[in-house]
């Protein structure tokens, strides 16, 4: 235990000249790189300039800003698939709740509620995570709703990609008939395959194709609607359908198959009663490794090693977290998976490379040449809930791991020789 502190504080401390804020060149040696995409881990030097991961070699260059990973890990920045950063603050507060819409079903998009100073951004990023996808609550529509992805560097000017996916749900509804949802998701359908490109071109042709279609007067489909059910079938737009149940899952196949969908499931928890189908269909799956215990009869085949069966499947995995703003235990369950057989490259991919594949993220959640310079250095095993990453860099940019609670516990554990009251 003494000789891991040492290491720690050491390591704490040959990185501390380094300058903490726009840093154009960075070197860090000796790292010992999972990169997101190779099986096993190897020791090299990455030197990042403006942004982009330049080199990845042995190779020594003349900068100021260098930082000595020997003995430490360094990974992608892991990015979380499943989040309402940005858009809900307090979820029992509806002032701070921007993430449930009124008015628009299908079109409705969160991109311009996000608030790059929100709590949540600083709190996620100081244990793991550089970006995430942030995404509404479901509508009263089966499908509909617009998520978009953000980097959690708490830039004012904000980095993301505006409504890069939508969302739906399936089962678990206390009402309802789940037989008519898969109905109005098919109508839904072939609602958005009709859409011919010269209706979109005008309001006034969207208004004349809405008034020859009952369903649209039906659901009170607007303007904004139409547009995303447009997008959905014609631009690969990525599906997010929450589904559990095994039956449920193959009917999204069938879905899948028949419209030639982008269609990513979450939840999935009987998923490996319908292993083979999911081969098969190419479909990556969203899932919460920990849960080992039905949560609802949706559920009742819940396993612990669902995960390391569907990844000897070749199923693209990645991982949720189901505790609200603290998103950045998808490590923990990252690491409840390899305890239970996944491989640990696997575990990794699934938080970083796995996320950016499936969502068209570009070079996010990858340690490669010319990748965006989103890295982090840990201080022990990124998959043991209580490692930290030492250093969080996100588009080349050393960023600032100061928190709320990290500010709260300086507060009080400082100027001791003062009275509460004055700290």
């Amino acid at each position: 235990m003494l000789n891991f502190r040492f290491k720690k504080y050491f390591a704490t401390f040959l990185i501390i000249f380094a300058n903490s804020l726009g840093a154009e060149e960075i070197l860090i040696t000796n790292a010992n790189i999972y990169d997101g995409k190779s099986d096993d881990p190897f020791i090299s030097n990455i030197y990042i300039k403006n942004g982009k991961i330049k080199n990845i070699s042995n190779n020594l260059f003349d900068v100021e800003n260098v930082i000595d990973a020997s003995g430490m890990i360094v990974t992608p920045g892991f990015i979380a698939t499943d989040t309402e950063i940005g858009i809900v603050e307090i979820g029992a507060l509806s002032v701070t709740r921007d993430d449930r819409p009124s008015m628009y079903n299908i079109g409705f998009s969160v991109f311009d509620a996000f608030n790059p100073n929100s709590t949540l951004i600083p709190w996620n990023r100081a244990n793991g995570i550089t970006s995430a996808i942030t995404l509404p609550k479901y509508s009263s529509s089966p499908i509909g709703g617009l998520g978009s992805f953000f980097d959690l560097d708490s830039n004012i000017n904000i980095s993301g990609t505006k409504d890069m996916v939508m969302v739906g749900r399936v089962g678990g509804s206390s009402s309802g008939s789940r037989a008519e949802t898969f109905a109005l998701i098919e109508d839904l359908l072939d609602l958005a395959f009709s859409i011919e490109p010269r209706v979109v071109k005008s309001n006034a042709e969207i208004i004349k194709f809405m008034s020859e279609m009952p369903l649209v007067s039906h659901l009170d489909l607007q303007i904004r609607d139409i547009h995303a059910l447009y997008k959905l079938a014609n631009t690969d737009l990525p599906l997010i359908i929450e589904s559990n149940r095994a039956s449920d899952i193959l009917k999204l196949i069938d879905l899948k198959n028949k419209y030639n969908l982008n269609l990513v499931i979450m939840g999935a928890q009987e998923a490996a009663l319908v292993i083979e189908q999911l081969k098969d269909s190419d479909i990556p799956l969203i899932v919460n490794p920990i849960n080992n215990i039905p949560n609802s009869f949706d559920e009742l085949a819940s396993n612990i090693n669902a995960s390391a069966r569907l990844e000897d499947a070749g199923i693209t995995l990645m991982f949720n977290a189901p505790r609200d703003h603290n998103y950045h235990l998808i490590r923990q369950g990252a690491g409840v998976a390899v305890a239970n057989g996944m491989s640990y490259s696997g575990a990794i991919k699934a938080l970083s490379s796995n996320v950016s594949k499936t969502f068209k993220l570009g070079s996010k959640g990858l340690i490669e040449e010319g990748a965006s310079a989103d890295l982090m250095i840990w201080d022990a095993d990124p998959l043991e809930p209580s490692s930290m990453p030492i250093k969080v860099f996100i588009n080349g940019i050393d960023t600032d791991l100061t928190t709320r609670s990290s500010r709260l516990r300086d507060r009080y554990t400082k100027n001791l020789d003062k009275p509460n009251i004055y700290r």
